[in-house]
């Protein structure tokens, strides 16, 4: 899971704050074309995007959606890392949209503040990111984000631009990973695919813990693992693979050469070789269940 003495021994690799300036711009990087880097981008692409709100029981959420400008499309929600819903995750929703999804990035911190709550990683190590996002998170637990999930997907299901009959898929990155088995467990009658990517805190022994909620879900599931965080815990990867075995759940349970944080574009681990992988299996877990 994303910690200090990971963001110090990852800090030389991955995108330098310019060149991530220069995909929002949408020049530069190979990916920021096929990604519909800008809104601009965006539109020329076919995409229709906006911040919107969605009312939940417990507040309101400010949220970024974009989608194909025709046509009604199967919905995915995002929920970002530890920094938030910012410009790194509106290109990443713009290039899935591209791919024929409504997309929706959540605020996982709508109870506290607006997004964004840092304008990119570097910022959010600047300003002592782990210390702020503190209370933020222990508002964000499992029966939260089931309650949000069940907001989220009425609202999506309400929208022109989504085809209400198609399953939904959930992705999620770092502290996101595990929102992703809390959603398909909060709303299993609409969810069909989960995605984890870098997910910290997927196995424990807590009721609520994701492993202990697969007899709960109906979607198929995507676990990527960062190596480092493999070796930090290397029997977590069996006791997935052993729990979706149990409980009839299609599991992709896989370690990736990479650090964590591997496929964030302004993640100081950002790997664009193991993230263009992660993001292809990405697309075959969509294709084959929604």
């Amino acid at each position: 899971m994303c910690d200090d003495h990971d963001l110090e021994t990852f800090r030389k690799e991955g995108i330098s704050r310019r060149k991530f300036s220069v995909l929002v711009a949408g020049t530069g990087l190979g990916f920021a074309v096929a990604g519909c880097a800008t809104a601009e981008d965006g539109a020329k692409a076919g995409l229709t995007e906006s911040m919107i709100t969605v009312d939940t029981a417990d507040g309101t959420m400010d949220a970024f959606f974009v989608h194909p400008a025709r046509g009604a499309s199967p919905a995915v929600i995002i929920w970002p890392d530890i920094a938030g819903l910012r410009d790194a995750f509106k290109i990443m929703a713009r290039r899935l949209a591209g791919e024929g999804y409504a997309v929706l990035v959540a605020n996982p911190y709508y109870r506290n503040v607006p997004a964004p709550q840092f304008a990119d990683f570097d910022e959010f190590r600047a300003e002592g990111g782990f210390q702020k996002v503190g209370p933020w998170r222990a508002a964000a637990n499992a029966e939260a984000i089931m309650r949000d999930t069940t907001s989220l997907i009425g609202y999506l299901d309400a929208q022109d631009a989504v085809d209400e009959t198609r399953g939904v898929g959930a992705q999620g990155y770092c502290m996101g990973g595990p929102f992703t088995i809390w959603s398909a467990a909060g709303v299993p009658g609409r969810m069909r695919a989960a995605a984890s990517f870098h997910g910290g805190g997927l196995v424990g022994d807590a009721e609520t813990a994701p492993i202990n909620l697969f007899d709960d879900i109906n979607a198929n599931l995507l676990i990527a693992i960062a190596e480092n965080d493999d070796a930090k815990a290397p029997d977590d990867k069996t006791k997935l693979r052993a729990a979706a075995d149990a409980e009839g759940v299609d599991a992709e349970i896989e370690v990736y050469a990479a650090d964590h944080g591997w496929t964030v574009y302004d993640s100081p681990a950002y790997n664009e070789d193991e993230g263009e992988r992660a993001w292809a299996r990405l697309l075959a877990l969509y294709k084959t269940s929604l």
